[in-house]
């Protein structure tokens, strides 16, 4: 996580943990081996100095529980002073390989990946005071380059050991706790390493290991990435980011939750790119291919996503049919693909909020809800449920309720057998009483043929449109159902152009869809007819001066809310125009809409 630098802090520290031994909120350094320092307290921070000395093993608190009186970091540790000594040789580098031990704590176990961009190693490791596992995000020292104005990465993993330490208070289920940090010239680390963080061990697999087999579900993929959203969200809001737009720092867990698992991110990562990371998680869960940087694709065991010869990334939907048309428009507006205007996704909040949407909406839609998919369960796998119900088809408690249930139902359904028999019988049977005879409504004499009602205007005549095209509208996706459009011109209401089904109402993740009309020449339109069987659908009827304008470039003529079956629209004929766009605003029950013809006509002469 990443958050502002406060100008002049020099001091660092970890977040204070009730289960680590804690000095002065730092529990990886002991005051009482660090020489006397001078601090200066200010409003934009505090600056300390001090020089490094040996490290003592660490002495537990005198209760295991204690905690101190602020969760802020307040160890003291040495000054970031620019190191003097040689860039490691080879035989230095193997002081991080597995089984190296840092500070005489924490013990590599395996390298899980690596985060070039940041100078990161990721790693499983021991903790041997408490003997559980824990993520550690090692920062190695750059070789060296004069013509950098960081030759090393000093001044990189200065920055990024003070940011996360501002980070130390943030706690979230969507992110691995912070434990511990290591500062530069912490005593025991390798002389290639400038500093490390210590999260907690998020167990369950990688993002490589998860889409091994093939790609999630539409609907577990957008669960897995509403947890990590929420994360992100809530880190934005106190001005922080989670990095998680490298596919190896997120793992998925055994209740197929996506969690950050490795801190540290580099210090140029922004709130937006942790946009581009969920959107590139999801399209990863999705298709099973990353679609940010092809070098971290390959590090991390993924296929690079596809692009057209233009570079344009392909969408989920075109490489696996049946994706949900919310979660592929989620993808790409994520990921900067949905052009400068609509369907952009700036925010993490946004897309929060757009991923538990789907979530909600599958679930309302499953009428009886599976407690599991019936799948045998698997200790290794990631999507099981935990509180999965125990098998009970071969308890005789259970056979034997169900027989007595079975017996009972029968028992109900010849009563009411019985009883439907009765009622029949005695409507048929006849009573013997004189019928009730209804006497005719009087009703109006009809007017003579040829003649109107005394005072209606006479109807003005109209003429059909002739040669009229139809393509769908869509500035914001690729047209839903293009190839059946032109069914609204074929004179058949029964043969029907439909929008997509959506998991929620226009204008969530776009903001309508729409057919545009275009004639050979101006024409006068007075009137438009649409049938549809799609009642409540609202439809704005735009004039637009091209069939390739945009939305902002076309002129509301009227609004209309169709019922079932023929709909007339009267319009404004004052000025000719060669195009019609029918825009849907608010789509028909289910989130659905179909269109079966529409037709327009001119005044005559």
């Amino acid at each position: 996580m990443n958050g502002q630098t406060d100008q002049g802090v020099a001091r660092t520290g970890a977040r204070t943990d009730t289960d680590l031994p804690t000095v002065e909120g730092h529990p990886s350094l002991d005051p009482a081996e660090t020489p006397a320092a001078t601090e200066t307290t200010g409003t934009t921070g505090t600056t300390a100095a001090s020089s490094p000395s040996p490290r003592q093993s660490p002495q537990p608190s005198p209760h295991p529980r204690a905690r101190p009186a602020t969760d802020q970091p307040t160890a003291r540790v040495p000054a970031q002073a620019r190191p003097t000594e040689r860039i490691p040789a080879a035989k230095d580098a193997l002081g991080t390989a597995a089984g190296s031990n840092l500070t005489d704590r924490y013990v590599l176990r395996q390298r899980i990946g690596t985060d070039a961009a940041a100078g990161a190693e990721f790693w499983r490791a021991e903790d041997t005071v408490l003997r559980r596992p824990v993520g550690v995000t090692l920062l190695r020292r750059l070789p060296a380059d004069d013509r950098s104005d960081d030759p090393e990465g000093t001044a990189r993993a200065g920055e990024m050991i003070v940011r996360a330490l501002r980070s130390g208070c943030f706690e979230h289920p969507g992110s691995a706790r912070l434990l511990d940090v290591l500062a530069p010239g912490t005593h025991g680390l390798p002389a290639d390493v400038l500093g490390a963080s210590v999260a907690e061990w998020v167990p369950g697999r990688s993002l490589a290991e998860t889409v091994a087999e093939g790609p999630v579900r539409a609907q577990r993929a957008a669960k897995a990435v509403e947890a990590l959203a929420s994360a992100a969200t809530e880190a934005h809001q106190q001005g922080l980011v989670l990095g998680c737009d490298h596919p190896q720092r997120v793992r998925i867990t055994p209740d197929g939750r996506a969690m950050l698992a490795f801190l540290l991110p580099r210090p140029s990562v922004s709130a937006a790119d942790d946009v581009r990371g969920l959107g590139g998680l999801l399209y990863c869960l999705l298709t099973r291919r990353w679609p940010l940087s092809v070098a971290d694709s390959a590090r991390a065991g993924l296929v690079a996503a596809d692009r057209t010869p233009a570079g344009r990334l392909r969408s989920p939907a075109q490489l696996r049919p049946g994706v949900p048309l919310e979660l592929d428009t989620l993808c790409m507006g994520a990921l900067g693909q949905a052009g400068d205007g609509l369907g952009r996704v700036h925010t993490a909040a946004a897309m929060h909020r757009m991923l538990t949407d789907v979530v909600a909406e599958d679930a309302d839609q499953a009428f009886f809800p599976p407690v599991h998919d019936g799948a045998p369960a698997d200790p290794d796998d990631v999507w099981q449920d935990s509180d999965r119900l125990p098998d009970t088809r071969n308890d005789p408690q259970r056979r034997r309720n169900l027989r007595i249930g079975l017996t009972v139902l029968a028992v109900g359904v010849l009563i009411v057998l019985g009883y439907l028999s009765v009622q029949v019988g005695a409507l048929f049977g006849g009573s013997g009483a004189p019928p009730v005879v209804i006497p005719p409504a009087a009703t109006a004499p009809a007017a003579p043929q040829g003649t109107a009602p005394q005072g209606a205007a006479p109807a003005a005549a109209v003429v059909p449109v002739g040669d009229v095209s139809v393509q769908v509208f869509d500035p914001t996706g690729d047209g839903d159902n293009a190839g059946t459009v032109d069914r609204v011109l074929d004179g058949d209401p029964a043969t029907t152009w439909t929008t997509s089904r959506y998991f929620q109402p226009f204008p969530a993740l776009k903001p309508g869809i729409g057919v545009m009309a275009s004639f050979d020449a101006p024409q006068p339109v007075s009137r438009l007819t649409i049938d549809s069987a799609s009642p409540g659908t609202v439809v704005e009827v735009r004039s637009a001066p091209s069939a390739e304008a945009s939305l902002d470039e076309t002129t509301p003529i009227t609004t209309v809310t169709l019922r079932d079956g023929e709909t007339v629209v009267p319009l404004d004929a004052a000025r000719p125009t060669g195009h019609v766009l029918l825009w849907i605003t608010t789509l028909s029950s289910g989130n659905q809409s179909a269109i079966g013809e529409i037709a327009f006509a001119r005044a005559a002469g």
